[in-house]
């Protein structure tokens, strides 16, 4: 078979030989859920940098991984008699349908919505979404409107959800200025455990102006991890440029002045911008 004809089916059968515990590949076979939890965040991680760096051929291949930790997982429940891969696909199916009045009224995937409807009422279309997960919520025994953001999110995505969340609820500044009045509060805060040496309140202090700038972050509509992210690559780019033009002098940094570091960084700031 070529490999232009393979389907969701060759790939699902291919999981299936992987794990045949006679004939299949020793490495899956010992796998758990557990185990191949770090995998999975790896190759999600892949799929956001080619999608940034606009690697698209890469990116194909990036989902193609993606897509086997799925077929990983669903595989493992089906060996338990939890859930198959075409339980997945139903699940993820419905539950878009029924949080998408707007687009399928009746319910079903065949049935269209009401042209008197304005589609591009996102006002009307945010509260149909909120209202529904609400009641998910409901439904799955949760006490708060927080419970169901995962403990095991990366710190800045889950701190950005908790503040959304509590938003929605009124929980929040009315202005910026709020926001930037806590940052200097929380600063000032820092500055006197920084003054006492107080290396639990520096971390506890630390914390709650990261949370802080969080909100800001969300205040201005801007994604606090994607942002986080960029600043770390454009320093790395900048820093590499250093290394670089170190190398061509055959000069050692730790062995260059930090005025000889601050020029070279203020020359990387000129030229390189991300």
């Amino acid at each position: 078979m070529s490999r232009k004809n393979m389907h969701i089916n060759d790939l699902l059968h291919l999981m299936g030989r992987l794990r045949d515990p006679v004939s299949g590949c020793p490495w899956d076979i010992k796998q758990s859920f557990e185990t191949i939890i770090p995998h999975t965040i790896e190759e999600t991680y892949e799929v956001i940098d080619a999608i940034e760096s606009k690697d698209f051929s890469h990116l194909k291949e990036e989902l193609g991984d993606l897509l086997f930790q799925i077929i990983f997982y669903s595989q493992l429940a089906h060996e338990k008699s939890l859930f198959s891969f075409n339980d997945v696909v139903s699940s993820v199916t419905q539950k878009l349908i029924l949080r998408h009045p707007h687009v399928f009224p009746d319910g079903t995937l065949e049935s269209k919505r009401d042209k008197s409807i304005n589609f591009h009422d996102e006002l009307f279309i945010k509260k149909n979404w909120e209202s529904l997960k609400a009641a998910e919520r409901k439904s799955k025994g949760a006490h708060s409107v927080l419970s169901d953001i995962p403990a095991s999110l990366p710190s800045l995505i889950r701190a950005q959800k908790l503040q959304k969340r509590a938003a929605s609820k009124g929980f929040d500044w009315p202005s910026i200025d709020g926001v930037f009045s806590k940052i200097y509060e929380e600063t000032q805060e820092l500055k006197e455990a920084i003054d006492k040496a107080d290396q639990k309140g520096i971390e506890e202090e630390l914390g709650d102006t990261m949370f802080t700038m969080v909100n800001l972050c969300r205040h201005l509509g801007v994604d606090a991890e994607t942002a986080m992210r960029k600043s770390s690559c454009k320093f790395e780019h900048r820093f590499q440029y250093i290394e670089d033009q170190l190398k061509t002098s055959d000069n050692d940094m730790p062995e260059v002045s930090a005025e000889v570091l601050k020029s070279l960084w203020d020359e990387a700031k000129t030229k390189i911008n991300s």
